[in-house]
């Protein structure tokens, strides 16, 4: 039998209880990770994701990749260069959209894999990145003990992994972007796929709000525990896809091993 009852609707007054709940109270710095349809209907839909993240956050960071611009080789054409209003990449959600479009917003530079951040510490945040370190940002969020919030998605969306792997001393694979009249090159990781397996190594808080399941780690924990995993098994955290890049990272890291990186270095 076909059921037709509507999903109850999720209020702004909903989300911000929720975000109360995990402690948010307006004076940490949280990156977000969002998934607008894991809570059925969601009133406002992004723009009251990032309202909510305003009143209960000093500053709200998210990815804001453009991948687009991504080039493989120096050589490749470009098709696509990067500006500070750039449309973020279908696949990295609404929530980094609607940041990107409040003019007040700060974004990071990189052409691929950039930041948005409003608040506070956007300028420190959004500023720290590298193109040897484009995941720097969530560094700057560990100096700040700042937080990861995870809104209905799973950690395949955890950027601070990736920073936990660029510690930890993982290599990297080289991209290109345009920058200017340039082509440069910048570090790429492997995929996220994996990432679940740093999961149960922390701990975080939960919440449900409508049908989205909130979580929040701290960035560091998360960080921690990936440099954690990565040094026991170099492979930890790479996926088996033979079609995926991670191949041509484990071909690296059984060749090279790990090179551990200082936390702040690029």
């Amino acid at each position: 039998m076909l059921n037709l009852r509507r999903k109850p609707v999720v209020t702004p007054s909903d989300l911000d209880e929720g975000l109360a709940a995990l402690g948010l109270s307006g004076s940490q710095h949280v990156i977000v990770h969002a998934s607008l349809r894991s809570f059925g209907q969601l009133e406002g839909g992004a723009k009251a994701v990032v309202d909510a993240l305003v009143e209960r956050t000093a500053t709200v960071v998210a990815p804001a990749f453009t991948y687009g611009t991504l080039l493989r080789q120096a050589s490749s054409p470009v098709h696509q260069r990067f500006h500070r209003d750039l449309r973020v990449s279908r696949d990295i959600g609404r929530v980094p959209q609607e940041l990107v479009d409040r003019a007040d917003a700060v974004r990071s530079f990189h052409p691929t894999l950039s930041f948005i951040a409003l608040g506070q510490a956007a300028e420190q945040v959004t500023a720290a990145q590298t193109l040897d370190s484009p995941y720097q940002p969530i560094g700057a969020l560990y100096d700040l003990n700042g937080f990861a919030l995870m809104m209905g998605v799973d950690f395949g969306s955890n950027t601070s992994v990736h920073y936990g792997e660029h510690v930890a001393g993982m290599p990297l694979l080289t991209r290109y972007v345009p920058i200017g009249t340039e082509v440069r090159p910048t570090a790429f990781p492997n995929c996220s796929a994996a990432f679940g397996r740093v999961k149960p190594h922390v701990t975080g808080q939960s919440v449900t709000v409508g049908s989205a399941v909130l979580e929040l780690y701290r960035v560091r924990d998360l960080v921690d525990a990936t440099v954690r995993l990565v040094t026991a098994n170099p492979e930890a955290l790479l996926c088996d896809y033979s079609s995926c890049r991670c191949q041509e990272v484990r071909r690296l890291v059984r060749q090279n091993g790990l090179t551990p990186r200082p936390h702040g270095a690029a």
